[in-house]
């Protein structure tokens, strides 16, 4: 059981030695929540939630009811359920999804993601491409790795443009989705 304060939010964390980070919250997870602000009007997708960090955080903030969560893998989903159900917000959508595929909701204001980026890009481009139609006018998706140039070429070529801070060895990447840019992609 992982217990910590994010976000001046307290936080109860189950976790199992095959989910990403079992020991402790990943750096890279920590390094993209310190950079971004939540508001009463986000509704929020946790793209690739793991054992729910991100979205039970978010939830805690902005209240279950504007949260999506969902992972390729079901014991991270029976965790992150624990996990919401331990931290009282139990009303978070939480999705068995690859990617998009399960996921039906859109008008997101943000999707967060530390996508697997250990492999090949076919995943990260995935949650790129389809990330984007997901979201409205001024919209931000972020996402965190230890790569910065392949995220940094396609997060500007699909979006227009990124903002990448550099955070404990980490590429924490916030583009957002601008009216000119839905413009250009139809």
């Amino acid at each position: 059981m992982i217990t910590t304060m994010i976000h001046g939010v307290a936080v109860q964390l189950h976790t199992a030695p095959d989910v990403f980070s079992p020991d402790h919250i990943d750096k890279g997870t920590l390094a993209m929540l310190s950079q971004v602000e939540f508001t009463d009007e986000d509704k929020l997708l946790d793209l690739g939630c793991g054992y729910g960090v991100v979205g039970i955080v978010a939830a805690k903030i902005i209240g279950a009811e504007h949260v999506v969560m969902s992972d390729i893998s079901e014991n991270a989903i029976n965790l992150s359920k624990k996990n919401a159900a331990l931290n009282g917000v139990d009303g978070v959508s939480i999705l068995l999804s690859d990617g998009f595929r399960n996921v039906h909701d859109n008008g997101f204001t943000m999707i967060l993601s530390n996508p697997p980026y250990h492999a090949d890009f076919s995943t990260p481009k995935h949650f790129i491409e389809k990330g984007f139609n997901r979201l409205v006018i001024g919209g931000r998706m972020y996402m965190v790795t230890k790569r910065k140039d392949w995220y940094q070429k396609k997060l500007t070529a699909i979006f227009g443009g990124v903002k990448v801070s550099e955070i404990d060895e980490y590429y924490v990447f916030c583009a957002e989705k601008r009216a000119l840019n839905y413009a250009n992609r139809k």
